[in-house]
């Protein structure tokens, strides 16, 4: 009773609502900027279960947002540190990737979920996972210095397909290590999502049902869109299917790192990241010119070879393509998830900024 009086003083919320909580339970989908301040904000609040769900190793450039970890932490895995930050909370933690094998089973678990994640093919599975079991949704997002946030409830509502019924082509989705984030924005969203997580558990107030609500940080401004339930304009979730090749489908431009592999010394490599990531690591005799200064440079990219362009993940290596194919290139591809798709299948011990 003194630890929670302060919400239980509240009469919408009450003693009624701190039970409700401590008897509730929410799995976080990705605990990173999103999912850490949720977590903090979820424990601290009472809520009596919380599933972690990361796969993932503390990194430096993680801290300036990710808020459950510090600097000695780097190098450890997100679950463990967060189990220590968060000892006083009844956590449960899944060191996993969330697949269409193991969803269902994860997911089903909790009463709410978060999606605290940032690629389309996760997004695509947790609501597609939480309509089949029936639960809610807690969307956000962040980009630069914009967030979004909506609950989705197919039940009674939207879901996230209604909003976005296809992926948008994967280059034009730069994540957070290419377009950057400011650091602070996913502590605005993801703490707005534990407090429509809060609202749900306890059966008070108004959820985010049915409304978006997008954040401007440069201009402090909130704006609410209506989303209609859109359900019969969009293919049935009857089942999880494969949400990577669904979400970043192969097209003939394409290589991915095992194909790549058979022809390396046969093709040249266009590395179009920025210098500090080059300075990490790199594919042995790749030419090295940021997208930024490509037009510029192009007279040193050989026309008479196949070219292989890759970044970290493959966003500016499409932009890149696509650039170079205008000014008449004729066999330019794309490494499929760049440099990261390279270290996790053909190179494990290779770092990547």
């Amino acid at each position: 009773m003194t630890r929670y009086s302060r919400q239980i003083a509240l009469p919408e919320f009450g003693e009624e609502g701190q039970r409700r909580l401590a008897a509730g339970s929410v799995a976080i989908v990705g605990a990173g900027g999103l999912g850490s301040p949720a977590a903090l904000y979820l424990a601290a609040a009472g809520v009596g279960r919380i599933g972690l769900i990361d796969f993932d190793a503390v990194d430096e450039s993680n801290l300036h947002r990710q808020v459950l970890y510090t600097t000695k932490d780097v190098g450890r895995a997100k679950l463990d540190a967060a189990r220590d930050r968060l000892s006083d909370t009844n956590i449960e933690t899944h060191n996993t990737a969330l697949t269409s094998d193991n969803a269902l089973e994860l997911l089903g678990r909790y009463d709410v979920v978060i999606d605290g994640t940032d690629n389309f093919p996760t997004r695509y599975l947790v609501n597609d996972a939480c309509i089949l079991l029936g639960k809610p949704n807690v969307y956000g997002s962040v980009f630069r210095f914009e967030g979004q946030l909506s609950v989705f409830d197919a039940r009674v509502g939207p879901c996230y397909r209604c909003l976005y019924p296809d992926p948008p082509p994967p280059q034009l989705v730069p994540n957070c290590a290419e377009a950057g984030v400011l650091g602070v924005l996913p502590g605005i969203i993801g703490t707005m999502q534990a407090s429509e997580a809060i609202k749900l558990l306890a059966g008070i107030g108004e959820p985010l049902i049915g409304r978006l609500l997008l954040f401007d940080a440069l201009r402090a401004t909130w704006r609410e869109m209506k989303l209609r339930k859109q359900c019969d304009r969009h293919a049935a979730v009857t089942r999880l299917i494969d949400y990577e090749g669904f979400c970043e489908p192969m097209n003939e431009l394409d290589i991915t790192p095992d194909q790549l592999a058979e022809i390396l010394e046969t093709v040249t490599l266009l590395d179009v990241r920025e210098p500090y990531e080059w300075e990490v690591s790199r594919l042995e005799g790749a030419i090295h010119i940021p997208l930024q200064q490509l037009p510029r440079r192009l007279a040193e990219v050989p026309r008479d070879k196949e070219i292989i362009v890759y970044c970290r993940v493959g966003g500016r290596s499409a932009h890149a393509q696509h650039y170079m194919l205008q000014q008449g290139f004729e066999r330019v591809r794309n490494l499929v998830g760049g440099l990261m798709a390279w270290a996790k299948q053909r190179d494990p011990k290779m770092p990547v900024a």
